[in-house]
């Protein structure tokens, strides 16, 4: 019976996945620092019939993620799949972000999969078999503005996770390596993540909920030889779109990226933050933010991200003329002024 252990568990995308994964026979362990959210998760995989393990990890710290696996392995079993989710952020220019929060985040976020990498590969390189899955992101391809912590981590991985897997090629290893990467979805994140924002922080349309994003994070651990795979035609038209048109994209997101990134709703007082400390120790927030009632639970290119690769290639050049036009015939005073803008 499989034995995944999935981090950042307790909350957001990595909570979704954990409830796609959860069934009879699947053992589950369950990484985050969130009390309540990882006794929430355990008790629904509990209820699928499955098994879990809670592993309250901070995985910034190598220490602690090397003993999340030995504990996952002495009481659940060798460890079959490794699914790296957790990060977190802040949501600020550049020079407000503090070299301690800056930090931070990248341990988190980065140096987070990295720990996570080495503690499965520590376990599955003997064996010469399992499967690590990266969740990426569009921004991993495509710095935006207000999320330098994020952009600068996910590309970084995805650097690192390049880097690896062609050692492993070269190695001859049967372990596989792939990466997910997401559009804009709906979690908590927009309401615990350090925010110096004005107004309160939002995902950039199109918006998706974090099932979609569970699906296809699932389905890539089934099917881990490809390397990597895009959810969203968003999420397509931002990585394929920035290798074109990378400078007319970094004129109209200067024009648009700060607006679009918030509501017109003030940031609340009392607003949490769990760059440094869980605000999921006390009460279970779930994977779901504050945005469903403008995210869509459907990705018609989301549903061929594990078809031949012909048939998915095909499907992303028209998801990207189909989310090309729909950006720029959505905001076509943005990138009629973006194409003219001169510095």
């Amino acid at each position: 019976m499989p034995v995944i252990v999935v981090t950042g568990a307790s909350g957001g995308v990595g909570r979704a996945v954990v409830r796609e994964l959860a069934g009879p026979g699947v053992s589950i362990g369950l990484v985050a620092r969130g009390a309540a959210g990882l006794a929430a998760a355990a008790a629904e995989v509990e209820e699928a019939g499955g098994t879990a393990l809670v592993l309250p990890t901070d995985v910034a710290d190598a220490a602690q993620v090397a003993s999340a696996a030995d504990r996952a392995e002495a009481e659940l079993g060798p460890i079959d799949t490794w699914i790296n989710v957790a990060f977190s952020s802040v949501f600020a220019p550049f020079m407000q972000v503090s070299t301690e929060e800056f930090v931070r985040a990248t341990e988190v976020t980065y140096l987070g999969y990295v720990h996570g990498t080495r503690a499965a590969l520590d376990r599955m390189l003997p064996r010469d078999r399992g499967t690590i899955v990266q969740v990426g992101s569009a921004l991993a391809y495509r710095g935006i503005p207000l999320q330098s912590a994020y952009c600068g981590a996910k590309h970084a991985m995805v650097g690192f996770t390049e880097s690896l897997r062609t050692e492993l090629m070269h190695d001859g290893s049967n372990v596989r390596v792939t990466m997910v990467h997401l559009p804009a979805v709906n979690t908590p994140q927009f309401s615990w993540v350090l925010s110096r924002l004005p107004r309160h922080p939002q995902p950039v349309p199109p918006i998706f909920q974090p099932e979609v994003a569970a699906r296809a994070i699932v389905a890539a651990a089934a099917n881990p030889r490809r390397r990597e795979y895009y959810v969203g035609s968003s999420t397509v038209a931002t990585v394929l779109g920035n290798k074109v048109a990378g400078g007319l994209l970094d004129r109209y997101l200067a024009l648009t990226g700060y607006d679009s990134q918030q509501t017109a709703d003030p940031v609340s007082p009392d607003r949490p933050s769990n760059l440094f400390a869980p605000v999921d120790d006390e009460h279970d927030l779930g994977s779901h933010g504050e945005f469903d009632a403008r995210a869509t639970d459907r990705s018609w290119q989301a549903s061929f991200t594990s078809s031949p690769w012909l048939v998915a290639g095909a499907v992303n050049l028209v998801a990207l003329a189909a989310a090309g036009a729909a950006m720029v015939w959505g905001d076509r005073d943005a990138f009629a002024k973006a194409l003219t803008w001169r510095r």
